[in-house]
């Protein structure tokens, strides 16, 4: 793991219209780490996926890219600098097959190249592999979550982001998404995650950046977090529990 900053957020504020969810962030995430983004629910940990892959716009401040200002570039320029995004709840074409879910993924590879790296994502999903000329939509819930990563994959990312990955998965698949985002990292791969399985996430994590009303109120290694006695007051239970269906 490197000690060098791969994502820098400074004074971000971003939003929907007159409503800003982030608030002057400013935080750095490490390259060749898994960062978690953890706090209430509303607190903007969402927003600052979708800000960072273009899908708001900063309103003031700067998001950087290995030293790089990418404020405001299109989805398509952060594909080409090599930022993917699995966003939550299911983003696949119900009616296409795995297969062809797969093609769409590496629509700006050419199929060529799409086809060559098809074989190489299958490899972290067997199961997935098994069903490839099946429809998406009869995949179950955490084969479609696969498919989904996978295609994200196909783009060989060096950032990858990705929103409450365990959501409507049992525990054990939980754990081999995990076990997978770990092996990424392990590659080389820079993951900026949020998830509401903050015990599992933080055990798999290498830092923990806590949010709150879209501000920055603590940065710590997840190690020292998760060793913490107050993490179930603060992240668990009691007035600042985050609701697991219901995230900004």
């Amino acid at each position: 793991m490197s000690d060098q900053t791969c994502i820098e957020f400074k004074n971000v504020v971003a939003g929907y219209k007159d409503f800003m969810i982030l608030n002057n962030l400013s935080f750095k995430a490490r390259r060749g780490a898994i960062t978690l983004l953890l706090g209430p629910n509303g607190a903007g940990k969402s927003t600052v996926l979708k800000t960072l892959f273009g899908l708001l716009t900063p309103r003031q401040g700067s998001i950087l890219l290995d030293g790089v200002d990418i404020s405001g570039a299109s989805q398509k320029a952060l594909l080409a600098q090599g930022i993917a995004f699995v966003p939550q709840g299911r983003n696949l074409f119900p009616q296409l097959t795995v297969f062809q879910n797969l093609e769409l993924g590496g629509i700006t590879l050419g199929m060529k190249t799409t086809h060559e790296r098809i074989p190489e994502v299958l490899d972290f999903f067997p199961r997935v592999k098994e069903r490839l000329h099946s429809q998406a939509s009869a995949l179950s819930g955490g084969e479609q979550k696969q498919l989904e990563i996978g295609r994200a994959l196909l783009l060989r990312p060096k950032v990858l982001l990705i929103d409450e990955p365990s959501i409507g998965l049992s525990p054990m698949l939980v754990q081999d998404v995990f076990r997978l985002l770990r092996k990424l990292v392990e590659q080389g791969t820079t993951v900026l995650m949020v998830e509401q399985n903050v015990k599992s996430a933080l055990k798999i994590s290498d830092e923990a950046i806590a949010l709150e009303s879209g501000r920055l109120v603590l940065q710590k290694p997840a190690s020292e977090l998760l060793a913490d006695p107050n993490i179930e007051r603060l992240f668990l239970g009691g007035a600042h529990a985050p609701d697991a269906t219901a995230v900004v």
